[in-house]
């Protein structure tokens, strides 16, 4: 590697923890708002059921 090899490899080091630290995050963000959806589930109904009940409102007063 012509001298490099200890910036090359670092590099390549410095890389897949950035990488590794942006997937853990990723995943701990996902399950964070998955909860936080759970929660607000519980306390006012799922989103396709509610969706469907305004879409049936909205039917009525567009008539």
């Amino acid at each position: 590697m012509g001298g490099y090899a200890a910036y090359i490899w670092s590099s390549y080091g410095v890389v897949v923890a950035v990488l590794a630290v942006m997937l853990v995050s990723s995943i701990l963000g996902v399950r964070a708002r998955e909860r936080e959806l759970s929660a607000l589930e519980e306390r006012v109904g799922p989103r396709r059921q509610r969706r469907q009940q305004s879409g049936l409102k909205d039917a009525h007063h567009d008539a």
